[in-house]
Order: structure tokens, then sequence, then C-alpha cells
């Protein structure tokens, strides 16, 4: 057996990263793959009538080894790829849809389950959720079809893979061309001696001395355009940051997309649903397109008319009308003026490694109990990888890895994954688990000073990590966060309460320089401002969660043909919610909405707000019932984050509070009462 599919052994089956390269992964897929067919059919060929323990223990304990080499091969596509890598990956999508579908697409497995399916009621909770949820998913995989519109199935399969996987490569391609290059250093004037410093050594890893590089990140904003006091710089940096995927040639995205969204249109309707999201919707929280459209819709009208008149005070404050290089940073100057609150003058107060470990790992101690250690004797998959082993009560829990900082090899955004999940019947009492951001590097010797939203993206990424290293399930696919897409996202904005929950501001929030704490009055003043700039905030988000909706909604006869008409589809579709304001651009424009294109967002961008109505609910229980406490934590970990996929989320969620969470919490929040 290739080594990568086996169990490390290393303390926690870390990956012994440095004992294999990229020619290891082909070979070590093709058996896993190979070794899990086998398995399954050694399930259907069993002449014993079904039953849980011969088809679905089976069935969970097939693709361990292979499950285990995805989860290296995919964070090294993601957070340290190469060009082989990228081969790899465009290689190996289809093939691994192919695969997916052999399973799921399987008749006589497919039997099986139905035929344990009608015995569920014998079985214990979590076994009879584990054959619903495989009855469902299958069925919806189009376990149900016909022979022919099987093949017709897995085409199509094997194509929205390969384009996924296109789609994102050529991103990256493209956000890496269009790094800003800056010749003067007083260009950069507004950005801290750290920042300038991170964009040196980011144009020297170019080969570019002498000269300073301004790296794309994937939302439409960038954090640097709240600083940089050169108008001129700031569009610059804008209009790339807009442009990515748009300009023709080699790394345009737009056709790419249009592919996309005609193949899973077409698929859907193949599997008897008029439309992506109507498939998408059907297996999560929300239902249908209609239930999220309601929601979004009932936001959108006020959401947009704050931000008009937050556009007026910011003209007013510049002198001339705002364009959307210029909000962010007129936002801070009107952030000043009415509240005396410049969130850019607070980085010395947030410096990485305070934020880590007094902030971040100080209140998980006082919720949960966990210790983190960092074992330094332990290596993670690149240099600037750290290791941390976490205890709970002095029992083991796992490991947490981070990776904080931006480099090409990199893609955009932030985000959470494991390598190791727990999982009772395959023996694993633990977890790694780790998180990516996109932080510049400062030069060595120079502290990292994080802005107020990375600290804040630090927060929420270690809330999925939380839910991760916590969660217990006894079969492997409810493990960690295997839950709805559009609850995941609950636990980690739970998790960024923490960020200015005074006990815990206290403990992190001093100077790098001189080890002040962070005045009172400043913290008073940011909760005052807290509703301020909402406006654009929740019309940004908004558009891009409609736009990702309105794409989905479409047949396949109903998609452009033309990648001329892409942005034209997206004018239209944002004035038809009235969020067209020039001066506000959506969040992800199409041909750079990773999350919707490439990344299992599809039809489901808007889960982070509808997930953010029980996390606003949450955050008024836990400023009810007492805080940063054990007893809190453990309750809050019984009904949420410790149940992985076990449960339906929304059932326990209102065994917990004896009710569904309303939806005024987040309306007071957003500043949309």
């Amino acid at each position: 057996m290739h080594p990568l599919l086996q169990p490390s052994d290393l303390p926690y089956q870390l990956p012994r990263f440095a004992d294999f390269g990229d020619d290891d992964f082909g070979p070590a897929i093709d058996e896993g793959m190979a070794a899990q067919l086998a398995a399954v059919a050694e399930i259907t060929a069993n002449p014993e009538p079904a039953s849980f323990d011969n088809t679905l223990v089976p069935l969970e304990r097939s693709g361990e080894g292979l499950s285990r080499v995805l989860r290296i091969f995919s964070n090294k596509a993601s957070a340290d790829t190469n060009e082989a890598i990228d081969e790899l990956r465009a290689t190996y999508a289809p093939r691994l849809a192919a695969h997916s579908d052999a399973i799921t697409l399987d008749p006589a497995l497919y039997e099986r389950l139905l035929a344990v399916h009608d015995q569920r009621d014998r079985l214990d909770p979590e076994a009879r959720y584990l054959v619903e949820r495989y009855v469902v998913e299958f069925t919806l995989a189009g376990a149900a079809l016909g022979e022919d519109d099987k093949a017709r199935l897995r085409k199509l399969n094997e194509q929205v893979s390969a384009q996924e996987t296109a789609f994102e490569i050529t991103l990256q391609a493209d956000s890496n061309d269009l790094a800003v290059v800056i010749d003067d250093e007083s260009d950069l004037a507004g950005l801290t001696s750290g920042e300038i410093s991170a964009a040196a050594a980011a144009a020297a890893s170019r080969g570019l001395e002498g000269k300073w590089l301004l790296t794309l990140v994937l939302p439409t904003p960038h954090p640097h355009l709240a600083a940089l006091t050169d108008r001129d710089v700031r569009r610059r940096l804008s209009e790339a940051q807009r442009a990515r995927g748009s300009r023709g040639g080699a790394h345009d995205t737009r056709q790419i997309a249009l592919d996309i969204l005609r193949l899973r249109a077409e698929r859907a309707q193949l599997l008897g649903f008029a439309n992506h999201a109507e498939l998408v919707t059907k297996d999560n929280t929300a239902g249908t397109p209609a239930a999220v459209r309601e929601m979004l819709a009932r936001l959108a009208a006020p959401a947009a008319r704050n931000a008009r008149l937050e556009q007026e005070a910011l003209s007013a404050n510049a002198g001339f009308p705002v364009e959307a290089h210029d909000w962010a940073y007129y936002a801070e100057q009107v952030r000043s003026a009415e509240y005396d609150v410049d969130l850019a003058a607070l980085r010395p107060w947030f410096e990485a490694e305070r934020v880590l470990q007094d902030g971040v790992f100080f209140a998980a101690n006082r919720l949960y109990g966990l210790t983190f250690t960092e074992r330094t004797d332990l290596d993670g998959y690149h240099p600037d990888v750290r290791v941390f082993e976490v205890r709970q009560d002095d029992a083991p829990v796992g490991l947490y890895l981070l990776d904080l900082y931006t480099r090409d090899s990199k893609r955009g955004g932030a985000w959470m994954s494991s390598f190791v999940s727990q999982s009772e019947l395959l023996g694993v009492d633990t977890a790694v688990v780790f998180n990516n951001l996109n932080v510049p590097k400062p030069a060595p010797g120079e502290a990292t000073l994080l802005t107020y939203d990375e600290t804040r993206t630090l927060f929420h990424e270690f809330g999925h990590a939380l839910h991760g290293l916590l969660a217990r399930a006894t079969y492997p696919r409810f493990a960690g966060t295997a839950v709805f897409r559009d609850f995941v996202e609950y636990p980690s904005q739970v998790n960024e309460m923490w960020m200015l929950w005074p006990e815990v501001l206290a403990n992190y929030a001093v100077h790098h320089e001189t080890g002040e704490p962070i005045p009172a009055e400043v913290v008073e003043r940011i909760e005052a401002s807290a509703t301020f700039n909402e406006g654009f905030k929740t019309s940004e988000y908004l558009a891009a969660a409609l736009l990702d909706l309105a794409w989905h909604e479409l047949g396949p006869d109903q998609v452009p043909a033309d990648p001329a008409d892409v942005l034209r589809f997206e004018a239209d579709a944002l004035a038809a919610v009235g969020l067209d304001n020039p001066a506000v651009p959506t969040r992800y424009s199409t041909p750079y909405f990773a999350h919707s294109m490439s990344s299992g967002y599809a039809s489901a961008y808007y889960s982070y707000i509808w997930s953010e109505v029980l996390d606003a609910d949450t955050v008024k229980w836990f400023e009810e019932s007492g805080g940063l406490t054990r007893a809190n934590g453990d309750l809050y970990r019984k009904y949420v984050i410790g149940i992985g996929g076990t449960k339906d989320p929304l059932a326990s969620y209102a065994e917990w509070r004896g009710r569904a969470a309303p939806i005024e919490p987040l309306l007071e929040r957003r500043g949309l009462v």
C-alpha cells in the first residue's frame, strides 16, 4: 500500500509531509480509488440480506485511504501549489468525479441502501440518521435514474469537475499576474512599515528588486484601500481586483464560468429539478430557492438605502462623489470624525502572536478547557506553518496547524480544513485541523500587525477549527464540520464575538511596543460604531449572494453563450434587486467568484447570512447567560459544535433554545431594523 494511503506514525497521525513529493499523489490516488471500488464490490456481492452492519458499516470504512491522500492533495493544491500540482488537479478532477459516480450510481448498492432504510426504525438514532442521509444524497445524486440518464450524468459530472478546477487554476494565475507593481515607496503612504516591507518582499520574490508589489485578495475590497492616501494608487489596486478573469486571453474565466453554469443547469434538469439552485437548496436547511430569495430580498432594500445614506456622508467628507476605490478610505475618515475611531490605527494593538495566544486560544481555554502547546518538533507542509498540540483537561484532542501568510502558491481568501477527523468507527479519537489566511508577511524581525478585519477573520476561521476539533461522531460521514453548507458558517461566526469580548480583548489587545492596553474609551467608540458602514457591507454581500442565486436559477438554455454577456447579466441581476450602486460593487464579481464557481458554495453563498440568524441569536444567549464560561461552552458544544453531522442541526438548535432562531437580532446587528 502506498504510504500516503496509510495512517502516519507521527503524533495524532500528522502526515509526514517531507516524505513524499508531487509525483506520489497520482499513484496514491489511483490505488485509493481502486481499493474503495473493490470494497464496494464486496458489499454488493454479499449474498446475505442487506443490513446496517453488512452495508453501511463497510461503506463507511471504504475509501479511508483515499480520503486521507485527497485531504493532503487538496491542501497542497490550495495552499502551496505549483505547475505540476495544477496539472495533476486538471487530470484527476474528472477521474475523481467518475469514481464518485461509480459508487453513488451503483444500482446494487442503492438497492441495499433502500432495504436498510426500510428497517431504519430498529437502529439507534445516529445509525438511523446515517441511513436516511445516504438515501437522500444518493437519490439526489441520480441513483434512481435509468441507465441512459446515468451515462449522461456521468459525463456531465466529469465535465463540471474539470471546468471547476480550470476556473480556480486560471483565476489564481490571473490574480498573480494582476498584482500591482509600485515603483516609488512614497506611493504607499498610509500603509504601515510592516505592510510596506511585505510589499518589498513580495516584489523581491518575483525578481523585482527595489520595487513593491501589492498582491491581490479574493473579495472585491482590498484591505489596503482603507489606508492608501494616493487616490490613483487606490484606483489602480481596485481596478486590478475587479479585472481578474475578464481581460481576455489565457486567463479569462468568463467562458469557463458560463460552461460551468450551463453544465450544472443541464445536470439539475436531468435529476428532475428546474435548475441548480433547486437541487442545492433541496438538501440544505433553506429547502428552496424561494425561501432564500425571500430572506435576501427582505434585507436588500434597507441595506441599499443605508448604503446610499453612507455614500452621501462619504462624498460630503471627500468633497466629491466617492467611487468604489474611495469608499474604504473615506469610510475611515468619516468613522474617525463621527466616532473618533480609526480602525487602521488599531493595528499596533493587534500583533498576530498576541491575538493568537492571548485572544483566540485564551477564549477557547475559558469556554472549553482547551490548551495549546506549540510542537516545534513537528513539521507542517510549508516552513510558514506552525503546529500546536491541543488538549482538554489534559486529555488529547488533536493538532491545530496555522498557515498565516500569503504567497503566490496559495489561493486567496481564508479557510479551514482537516487532515484527520475523529471517528469512533475508524478508531480515531483525535483530529488534525488547519487554518489558512493570507496576511502579508513582513520582513524578518518586524512584527506582524493584523488589521481589524484580519483579526476578525482569524477568530472566524478558528471557529471552524474548533468545530473540527470538538465534534464527536461514530461514522466518518458525520465527522468534524460535515454539516449542511448553509449551517457550517454558524459556529465560525459565533466565534467572532470573542474578539471584542471585554475579558478576551483585555488579555490580548496591548500595544506591541509599549505594552499599553487598548484604551477603554476606544473600545467603547468601536462598539458605538458597530453599525457604521453596515449598509455598504450588507449590500456588497447581498449582491454576491443574489448574483450566485440568479445565475443558478437559470435553465441550460438561458445561460448566455457569449462571455461578453457575463457582466451584462450581472448588472441586470443586481439592478433587479436595487443593489446596482457603482460605488458599492458586489463582493465577488462572476469572473472571480471562486465560492460560486469552484469551491462548493454554488447556489449557497447565501449561507453566511442564513447562518447569521442563528449566530446573532446565539450571541444574545451568551450575553444573557454570563458570557465566557466553561458551563456555557459545554452547553454550546453539546447542542452545536459537538454533534458534527450526527443530527438535524436545526432540530438540535431548537432542542437547546426551545424555539427556532428569530431574525430580529440579525436585523438589529446590521442596522436594518
